[in-house]
């Protein structure tokens, strides 16, 4: 009979889990998918740096999910309400190898603030368009 030591099978328990998280991402991005307005979208940190996630806009805000993470809490929030659209450009040189490739950069603006996304052009239209379709009816107040 085989038997089994500990170390191995604590080897066996991390592989298993590690498995479970990647299949669990895989699920959640599959059901995330199904999602009319959701999309593959950076964005540039505080610091400078892209961090992946999955957008979703509707409503009355854009959320960002953590690309590589099984939570459905979205990672970053954008409110709708004042935002505008600042346009789009191609990636400089030193941000090419760090967002996706066929990525374009659209930079959003709240007053002062700047706002920094990558997204493929074809997710871009559309979000464009829910972004300038102005606020839900009725969800404005008086």
């Amino acid at each position: 009979m085989i038997e089994i030591t500990a170390p191995v099978l604590i080897a066996l328990l991390v592989l298993a889990g590690i498995a479970a998280f990647y299949g669990a991402m895989g699920v959640r991005r599959f059901q995330l998918r199904r999602t009319l307005g959701t999309f593959d979208v950076s964005i540039r940190t505080p610091k400078g740096r892209w961090m992946l996630c999955m957008g979703r806009y509707g409503g009355a805000h854009l959320d960002l999910l953590r690309f590589f993470s099984v939570s459905p809490i979205p990672a970053v929030v954008i409110e709708r309400k004042g935002l505008d659209l600042g346009g789009w450009r191609e990636p400089e040189d030193d941000e090419r190898g760090r967002i996706p490739p066929g990525f374009i950069i659209v930079t959003l603006l709240r007053g002062e603030e700047k706002i920094e996304l990558a997204m493929a052009y074809p997710d871009y239209t559309g979000f464009s368009a829910w972004l300038e379709a102005g606020p839900i009816a009725g969800s404005w107040q008086i």
